[in-house]
């Protein structure tokens, strides 16, 4: 396998439940290459959850395709960006010292705060899918973008703040992304946007979803970093970093944020 290959590889298995057949030394350069391919495996993801949408609530009341479409989508995911939201809610709410919360984190048992907090975020984005596909937007290409800006901040976070616990940890193994992977995995999410967002205008051929579309390719990234910006930096100042949970706690808090933006364009554009 070629060098990009293994990185693309790498970042699936490492992202997704993808069936991908490679077998990869995990070290910390193929990590810090992988990252570049991260809008692309939420580009996937967002494919398959999208398309599963579209036949379930075709087939299905608007509310059962919802709850499928978001169960089929945490089963892509592995759970593993839903596991550092519950990990990172148990030690931010715990209102302890920045020592305790970490030890908190690195706990693999779940508190009660941690099951809140994932009950609240499903819940939230049960109800965003089920706005969407109710006003019949599932067959809109721009339900991908939260998927892609979501991954792209969290390789953005890797590299604009320092990690909580140095070295150890996941998170050091991404420690030190060079410029030319941020380049190119911003690069990468910007071309898979615009590739998405032109399928709704070229299927219902109106106006109106082309300005929608190109509102979306700007509003939501635009969200994406405000909101991604505003918890990373609260995070930072809680535990003096960043960690691989937290990571994963951005990704799923800027996928409901991207949704959230794609009702408020739906609902008053």
């Amino acid at each position: 396998m070629t060098r990009w290959s293994q990185a693309a590889a790498a970042a699936f298995q490492f992202l997704s439940r993808f069936p991908v057949r490679a077998n990869l030394d995990y070290t910390p350069a193929l990590f810090r290459q992988s990252v570049k391919f991260y809008p692309l495996v939420g580009a996937a993801i967002g494919l398959v959850v999208w398309g599963a949408g579209a036949g379930l609530s075709y087939l299905l009341p608007t509310m059962p395709a919802a709850v499928l479409t978001l169960i089929l989508w945490v089963w892509l995911t592995g759970g593993l960006h839903l596991d550092g939201w519950m990990d990172t809610a148990d030690g931010i709410l715990s209102y302890r010292s920045r020592e305790q919360m970490l030890d908190i984190m690195k706990d693999s048992r779940v508190g009660a705060m941690g099951v809140i907090a994932c009950v609240l975020l499903l819940m939230l984005k049960l109800s965003l899918i089920y706005s969407l596909f109710n006003g019949g937007t599932q067959y809109s290409g721009l339900f991908i973008l939260p998927l892609i800006w979501s991954r792209w901040f969290m390789v953005h976070a890797m590299s604009a703040w320092p990690l909580a616990r140095g070295k150890g940890g996941l998170a050091g193994q991404f420690k030190d992304i060079d410029k030319s992977q941020q380049r190119a995995t911003l690069f990468i999410a910007i071309v898979l946007s615009g590739i998405f967002a032109l399928i709704a205008p070229m299927i219902e051929m109106d106006n109106h979803s082309m300005m929608l579309s190109i509102l979306g390719c700007i509003v939501l990234p635009l969200g994406v970093v405000a909101a991604g910006t505003w918890l990373a930096r609260k995070l930072h100042l809680a535990l003096g970093g960043l960690t691989g949970d937290t990571y994963g706690a951005l990704n799923e808090f800027l996928e409901v944020i991207g949704l959230l933006i794609l009702v408020l364009l739906y609902k008053h554009v």
